[in-house]
C-alpha cells in the first residue's frame, strides 16, 4: 500500500518516462530518482530536514513538478503564486513559517525580497536546457550547516501545505500529509484507470492542488508520464498536443472553452491526438460545453469534483461504459461522499451541505480551532467535513452541485442556484460564457445578476437574454441585470469568480 510520496515511485520500471516539456529530453524515473538523492542531499546540506517548511516560486514547467516531488519526500512543501506581490509573499511566508524558499537562478523579485526580510535559506534552482525535462540542481545562500539524517518521512508528515482562497475571510492553511496526497494520488489514478502507458498534458498552475494532484501525483501512483506546458495558453495548445501525445489533459472550464473556440482551425491536429478522455474540475462545466467538447474531440469528458481540503478529488464522473452525466460532477471517487443538514450535524437525503470522509481528507485547518469546529462533525462512526457546497445525490449516486453555500442567491427569502441559472443562459444560441452573481438590492437584500460573454460574430442585447431566461425560468430566477462583457474576471487558477464580481462591475 502507498502512503507517502516516495511508496508512490516505488515500483515504476526505473526507464519508463516520467517527465517531458517542448523541446527537453525526457526524464525517467531512474532519474528522478537520482535527483531526489541530489535534492535531498542539497536541502540537509543547508540545515533543512525532516519538518522543515520549504516555500517553492517557481514558474510552470517540468523542473516545478520535480520539485514538489523530490522536496515532498525530505521535507513540507509549500508551493506558491510566482505572481504575488512583495506583501503578499511577506504574508504567506510568515504565516506558514518558512524555513527556506526555492527561487530560479538569477531572479531578484518580490518573492525573494520578502524572502530576505524573514532570513530564509534561499535555494536557488538552475537546470540546462538540454537535460531531461525537469532536471536541476540546488544551490543553498545561507543555511545553518547540515542536519542530521532523521530517516524517511512518514505517513504522518506533512507533505504540503496550501492557503484556501480567502475570497471572503482571512486565507486558511490546510496541511496535507504524505498519507492524504498518497490516498488522493491513488483516487484519481483508479477512477480514469491510469495505466503506466497514459501521458498527461498539464497546463495547470503547479502552485494550485488541482495540477499537482491530478496531473503530477496521480500520474506517478500509475507509473505513467506528464507533459508540463508553460501554463496555459490557447494560441499554442494544439501545438503542444501534437508534440506531447497526451492521452488525456485536465483544465478548469474556462481553459475548455477557450480551447473549443480555436478547435475548428485545428480539426487536423484534434483527429490524430490519441486522447482516451478528457477532464475537468476546480469549477462546475456547463452541461453544454462538456457535449461540446465530447463531440469535438470524440472522447469522454470526465468532470471530477475536487478541493484543497480533500487533497483535490472527492467525486468524478465514471469513465464508459458507465455514464457521464452532463450537469453532474460525478460518483464518490475515493472519499465516503454524503448530504448533511446546514446546520445540525446530522447526515440526511434531498438538498443539502455536501460532506465527505476519507483518507485524502486534511485532518483540520492550522491553528484555526473555530474553523474546525464548524467545518467537521461526527456521524455514523465517521468524521465528516463540510465542504460548503450544496448538492443533492440521485438515485444513481451521481453528485449535482446547486453552488457553494455562501454563492446562493437570497431574493427576498427566495433562495436561487447561480449554476441553475448559468445552465439555463448557457442555452441561448449568443451566449459563450456566463456567470451569475448577487448585487446588494435594499428591499429584497439581493437580486439576481448575470456577467455575460458572447460568441465570436454574434450579437444579444440585455433585453434578449432577459426575455430568453424568463421562457426558461420562474419569474424570481430570472436576471434583473444582465452585464455583456468582453472577459469575465477569473482568479490566479482561471476560474470564474462570483463573489465580489458586483464590486468589478459596479452593480454595488
Amino acid at each position: 500500500m502507498t502512503h507517502t510520496i516516495a511508496d508512490l515511485l516505488a515500483l515504476t520500471p526505473p526507464e519508463a518516462a516520467v517527465f517531458g516539456a517542448p523541446d527537453r529530453p525526457w526524464l525517467t524515473y531512474a532519474g528522478l530518482s537520482a535527483l531526489t538523492a541530489r535534492t535531498l542531499a542539497a536541502l540537509h546540506g543547508a540545515g533543512i530536514g525532516r519538518g522543515d517548511r520549504v516555500a517553492i516560486v517557481l514558474p510552470n514547467g517540468p523542473e516545478m513538478a520535480a520539485a514538489f516531488v523530490t522536496l515532498a519526500q525530505g521535507a513540507t512543501t509549500a508551493p506558491l503564486n510566482p505572481a504575488y506581490t512583495v506583501d503578499e509573499f511577506d504574508f504567506y511566508l510568515s504565516d506558514l513559517k518558512a524555513r527556506a524558499i526555492v527561487l530560479p537562478e538569477g531572479y531578484d523579485g518580490p518573492a525573494f525580497e520578502a524572502a530576505q526580510k524573514h532570513g530564509l535559506v534561499v535555494l536557488r534552482l538552475s537546470f540546462t536546457q538540454g537535460d531531461p525535462a525537469g532536471t536541476f540542481a540546488l544551490t543553498a545562500e545561507g543555511g545553518t550547516g547540515a542536519v542530521p539524517d532523521t530517516g524517511p518521512v512518514l505517513p504522518g508528515d506533512i507533505a504540503l501545505i496550501l492557503h484556501t482562497s480567502g475570497t471572503t475571510s482571512r486565507p486558511k492553511i490546510v496541511p496535507l500529509l504524505q498519507s492524504n496526497v498518497a490516498a488522493s494520488a491513488r483516487h484519481i489514478a483508479t477512477s480514469l484507470e491510469l495505466v503506466p502507458a497514459d501521458r498527461c498534458l498539464n497546463m495547470m498552475p503547479l502552485f494550485h492542488i488541482h495540477g499537482l494532484i491530478a496531473a503530477v501525483s496521480a500520474s506517478l501512483a500509475a507509473g505513467a508520464s506528464v507533459w508540463c506546458a508553460p501554463g496555459f495558453d490557447a494560441v499554442r495548445f494544439f501545438g503542444w498536443l501534437d508534440a506531447a501525445r497526451p492521452t488525456w489533459y485536465t483544465a478548469v472550464p474556462t481553459m475548455h472553452q477557450t480551447i473549443l473556440q480555436r478547435s475548428t482551425r485545428n480539426a487536423e491536429i484534434i483527429a490524430r491526438a490519441p486522447l482516451r478522455f478528457l477532464r475537468s474540475s476546480s469549477a462546475s462545466l456547463p452541461a453544454q460545453v462538456m457535449l461540446e467538447l465530447a463531440a469535438t474531440f470524440g472522447a469522454p469528458v470526465i468532470e471530477a469534483y475536487g478541493m484543497t481540503e480533500a487533497a483535490h478529488q472527492m467525486a468524478s464522473n465514471p469513465l464508459p461504459p458507465r455514464a457521464q452525466k452532463p450537469g453532474a460532477v460525478g460518483i464518490a471517487a475515493g472519499p465516503l461522499l454524503r448530504i448533511a443538514h446546514e446546520i445540525d450535524d446530522h447526515l440526511m437525503d434531498g438538498t443539502g451541505e455536501v460532506v465527505i470522509s476519507g483518507p485524502n481528507v486534511t485532518p483540520g485547518y492550522e491553528g484555526n480551532p473555530q474553523a474546525n469546529a464548524k467545518a467537521f462533525f461526527m456521524a455514523e462512526g465517521q468524521r465528516w467535513f463540510r465542504t460548503g457546497d450544496q448538492g443533492a445525490l440521485d438515485d444513481d449516486g451521481y453528485l449535482t452541485l446547486t453552488g457553494r453555500l455562501k454563492e446562493i442567491i437570497n431574493r427576498g427569502g427566495e433562495k436561487i442556484s447561480p449554476l441553475e441559472v448559468d445552465g439555463v443562459l448557457m442555452d441561448h444560441p449568443a451566449v459563450q460564457q456566463v456567470v451569475t452573481f448577487a448585487v446588494p438590492h435594499a428591499k429584497l437584500g439581493e437580486e439576481v445578476a448575470a456577467a455575460v460573454v458572447l460568441r465570436d460574430s454574434m450579437d444579444a442585447d440585455e433585453a434578449a437574454i432577459r426575455a430568453f431566461a424568463a421562457t426558461r425560468l420562474a419569474a424570481f430566477k430570472v436576471p434583473r441585470h444582465v452585464v455583456i462583457v468582453p472577459e469575465i474576471p477569473k482568479g490566479a487558477t482561471g476560474k470564474l469568480q462570483r463573489i465580489g464580481l458586483a464590486q468589478k462591475l459596479g452593480l454595488a
